[in-house]
């Protein structure tokens, strides 16, 4: 008997690993910054140099690369920065991982706090999490048939599934050049700079996995005028990249999952050599995955009248997708200067970002509770200390319905800023306005039982024989005729046929007369 096969290609999760660590080091200031009198804003963000997958274990070698924008001793209290980097090389174990296979890495900055230990040295100190994940592609066969022309008795279910059609990771780039306002004077220096992704949204277009949204700058620099005026220039520019990604199907769904690489901003000189220019460079890697929803046809049962037919099923996993969620989480609160603190006279720039704490399957959807860390830097009322920051973390929490879901269920949450902003009160309140947005993919996998293959035997004949021949049966809740047709040796069209039936659906107490087929009897 020759089988016929269908492959459902999809991916498969074979393990997570999560570790948290701390970095703690003493950095010493370089000699051509000036000396330490105060930190007024730091900030840091994760390079992984290295991510290699051994025997059920990854090795992630990177850098916690910090920013620290200070108050210097030099006079009329002049802001001053500098940049460092901590290495980091950490083993996480992650059973049944090969040395050949792929692993994603990310990791989290929970807090991270830089002190003065004295003018020419810092204390820094990062709270880390790491998480490695691995999946691999499979192809799983399932049995829709026999070859035409077979004498058998087919049940054909119809199932919903996935089908994967692209897996990959890609890096996308993006330059963008922005001249300073004629409002604004010559860029001396550049001190504190923000770049921050909102509305970030993918998606598949004209053969492309394309990234839109927005790129929110802000930058604090030194002029170039006598005295070297603190100046600030924020400044929205559009994000548009993508990489090929040719998929011919129609119909699909579409995931781009968006990490920053790097975010780089540089000054360069205009036509007349004027540091007026600033210079953007994005790097985003892109993780896409394509599927297409499949109606299958499998067979989930046979029989035959001349043989004793044995199927041998062997279980497999189908996905497919429940619901694709969007949701917003909308948060207002107020920021309030902290006694002793300078007064503010304007801001300068808002930064935030959204960590998730917890995530709960529950049976209305997905529960999660975050963190919506916001920094504030602004321009004083005292010359003495031109520049002051705030921060606060606000908690939010949000459920993202999943409708009438069934478990298990994998499910797959992104979360971002789409609006943050800051308005004044007045010197010491501040209104903080925030839209967090939470995009969720749930899917559902069900375990179903697959025939691998069949094997034959002769009937058992003696039995046929003492069987009845003539069977009048009523029906009961749940009867099919293909059950009935399989345990009384027919078919379901002769039992249509000697009952006059027209369509194959039985209710409970319908009468059927049985007539039991046997070739070469």
């Amino acid at each position: 008997m020759e089988l016929q096969k269908v492959k459902l290609h999809r991916n498969r999760e074979k393990g997570t690993a999560v570790s948290q660590i701390t970095l703690d080091d003493d950095y010493n200031v370089p000699d051509y910054r000036p000396d330490i009198v105060k930190v007024l804003k730091e900030k840091g963000e994760l390079r992984f140099d290295e991510i290699k997958a051994g025997n059920s274990a990854v090795w992630l070698k990177g850098s916690l690369i910090f920013r620290v924008l200070y108050r210097s001793d030099q006079e009329n209290g002049k802001i001053s920065c500098l940049r460092g980097e901590i290495p980091f090389q950490e083993k996480l174990n992650l059973d049944g991982l090969l040395e050949y296979e792929t692993v994603k890495a990310r990791g989290e900055i929970e807090d991270i706090t830089i002190g003065v230990i004295n003018s020419r040295k810092l204390s820094v100190r990062a709270v880390v999490v790491l998480k490695a994940s691995a999946e691999e592609e499979v192809d799983e066969e399932l049995t829709c048939g026999v070859e035409e022309g077979e004498n058998y008795e087919q049940n054909i279910v119809r199932k919903e599934a996935l089908r994967l059609l692209l897996s990959k990771k890609d890096i996308c780039r993006q330059k963008s050049e922005m001249v300073l306002p004629s409002s604004k004077p010559n860029v001396r220096e550049i001190l504190w700079k923000s770049m921050e992704l909102r509305n970030v949204e993918g998606r598949l277009k004209e053969g492309k996995a394309a990234v839109t949204g927005e790129i929110l700058v802000s930058v604090l620099y030194s002029d170039e005028e006598e005295g070297e005026r603190l100046q600030w220039y924020e400044t929205t520019v559009p994000l548009d990249c993508g990489v090929d990604c040719e998929i011919a199907e129609e119909e699909v769904i579409c995931r781009v999952k968006t990490t920053p690489v790097s975010l780089e901003l540089e000054v360069k000189p205009d036509y007349d050599g004027e540091e007026r220019i600033l210079v953007l460079e994005l790097a985003l890697e892109l993780e896409i995955a394509v599927w297409k929803e499949e109606n299958l046809e499998l067979l989930g049962d046979i029989y035959s009248l001349k043989k004793n037919v044995l199927p041998v099923r062997g279980m497999c996993t189908v996905e497919k997708l429940l619901i694709k969620n969007n949701a917003k989480c909308r948060i207002t609160e107020q920021m309030e200067l902290i006694e002793g603190q300078e007064k503010v006279l304007q801001i300068c720039a808002c930064e935030g970002n959204v960590l998730l704490e917890k995530k709960e399957l529950t049976a209305e959807g997905v529960f999660v509770e975050g963190i919506v860390t916001v920094e504030l830097l602004y321009i004083t009322t005292d010359d003495n200390m031109p520049v002051g920051t705030m921060k606060e973390m606000y908690p939010f929490s949000q459920l993202v319905e999943v409708p009438e879901h069934k478990k298990p269920v994998r499910n797959e949450l992104t979360s971002g800023l789409e609006q943050l902003s800051a308005v004044m009160l007045d010197q010491e309140h501040i209104e903080i306005k925030a839209v967090v947005h939470l995009d969720l993919m749930a899917f559902e996998e069900e375990e179903i039982a697959n025939i691998e293959e069949v094997t034959e035997e002769p009937l058992d004949m003696e039995k046929l024989k003492n069987s009845p021949g003539l069977v009048g049966y009523i029906a009961k809740a749940g009867d099919s005729l293909w059950k009935i047709a399989r345990e009384n040796h027919t078919t379901i069209r002769d039992i249509m046929e000697t009952n006059g039936l027209k369509e194959e659906k039985l209710n409970a107490g319908d009468k059927i007369l049985i007539v039991k087929q046997v070739s070469g009897m």
